[in-house]
């Protein structure tokens, strides 16, 4: 059967659908961040979710958190320098973005469950902002965590004891659950709330 001269033929119809589809696509893609820290929008597989407890022993996962943008850092709270700073900066950033301040959930990821018992994690989370939530796990879960954020870190003897050393990267997810960028240590407070307030 022909098509008539006065209505778009099956292939116009299919074509024009199909370039509908394609400009729905391009629309759906996540504008380009201009960051102090690194865009990870475009690096899928990277860090993922993850299923670790918090201090109350209730199982999390990022999905607990939708509708927030999430702060991820590991560490251990033994940390002399490190985490003590990029957890003093959390508290900065939050103060910075005001109101939007409650839109964001910071976590503390233990990579030293042996010693960080809950009631450490807790404690020390706490004397940050009471918000803050510590998780932790087997060592295992927390290495199997780790990994998916190539996070890097390893036990140190110290004399009768250890320390850890640990790369000190920030991972920010959107409310959504998309891990979208990386917040270097180097960044001041003001920097990272640029960069955050693009995926708020």
């Amino acid at each position: 059967m022909r098509d008539h001269p006065a209505l778009p033929s099956r292939r116009r119809l299919l074509a024009a659908a199909g370039a509908a589809a394609l400009l729905s696509a391009c629309g759906e893609q996540e504008p380009k961040l201009r960051l102090h820290g690194i865009d990870l929008s475009q690096r899928p597989g990277f860090g993922g979710d993850f299923r670790l407890s918090d201090p109350d022993g209730r199982e999390r996962t990022l999905s607990d958190f939708y509708g927030r943008a999430v702060l991820l850092f590991f560490g251990f709270t033994l940390c002399p320098d490190v985490c003590p700073t990029a957890l003093t900066r959390a508290v900065q950033i939050r103060k910075l973005l005001g109101a939007d301040g409650q839109r964001l959930q910071v976590l503390f990821v233990t990579l030293d469950p042996e010693r960080d018992t809950p009631q450490v994690l807790r404690a020390y989370t706490q004397a940050f902002d009471p918000s803050f939530i510590g998780l932790s796990g087997s060592e295992q879960r927390i290495a199997e965590t780790a990994k998916a954020f190539r996070v890097v870190y390893a036990k140190v003897p110290t004399g009768s004891t250890y320390t850890i050393d640990h790369s000190a990267l920030s991972y920010v997810y959107d409310a959504r659950g998309r891990l979208r960028m990386a917040l270097r240590h180097e960044q001041s407070a003001a920097e990272c709330v640029d960069d955050i307030r693009q995926i708020l």
